[in-house]
């Protein structure tokens, strides 16, 4: 058992995020509670109180330290020319390595929608999804933000589908050895090749 100190900390609010996600990823939204994490950090119940009004208020920072770093990793990832998938497969990537925190970070009911933090890590990473397709978050017309939305439904959806296990039929039918890999690059090339003409051109 970890023995519980006093809430003096080299970086509390660092430590209790790294305990919840912990938590979450170990026992579940239902298992993470402010005195968990601050059992799963070794420090004091009351601790949390010195960063986090309440257990909204933690999801809520975790939430937003998960979009920084999905736009992080969506950053890395480039996006132009032949690479222009590669965002999309961070995406789908983030989502496969952090699942328990993958779904928090769409559960807006447990959150506090209002917090300057969450709000611009949200735009952040929505951002850099746009930026991949050289779509302009300032001043956007309804076709750049059809655009936006068409493409984030395309990876989000598959990366829920593919946590919430429901690709299992697809695969089945697939080719002997086929990946979600496979599968989501198969996507991939069905979007490209709806966007060509019947000349061969751009529609």
């Amino acid at each position: 058992m970890k023995k519980s100190t006093p809430y003096h900390h080299g970086n509390l609010r660092s430590a209790l995020l790294t305990a919840a996600e912990t938590i979450l990823q170990r026992d579940g939204l239902a298992g993470l509670t402010l005195r968990a994490a601050a059992r799963e950090a070794g420090v004091s119940h009351a601790a949390p109180a010195h960063h986090f009004r309440d257990l909204t208020g933690l999801l809520t920072e975790l939430t937003a330290d998960g979009y920084d770093r999905l736009a992080a990793r969506l950053e890395a990832a480039g996006g132009e020319g032949p690479r222009r998938w590669d965002p999309a497969r961070a995406y789908v990537a983030f989502g496969v390595e952090n699942p328990a925190l993958f779904q928090l970070m769409f559960q807006s009911d447990r959150l506090d929608n209002t917090n300057t933090h969450l709000i611009e890590a949200r735009m952040r990473a929505l951002g850099v999804l746009a930026g991949a397709r050289a779509i302009p978050l300032e001043n956007p017309t309804l076709d750049d933000l059809g655009k936006v939305v068409a493409g984030w439904s395309l990876v989000h959806g598959f990366t829920q589908l593919l946590l919430d296990r429901r690709l299992r039929g697809i695969e089945r039918l697939a080719p002997e050895g086929t990946t979600p890999d496979d599968l989501l690059e198969a996507v991939f090339r069905s979007v490209d090749s709806a966007a060509i003409g019947p000349e061969g051109g751009s529609r």
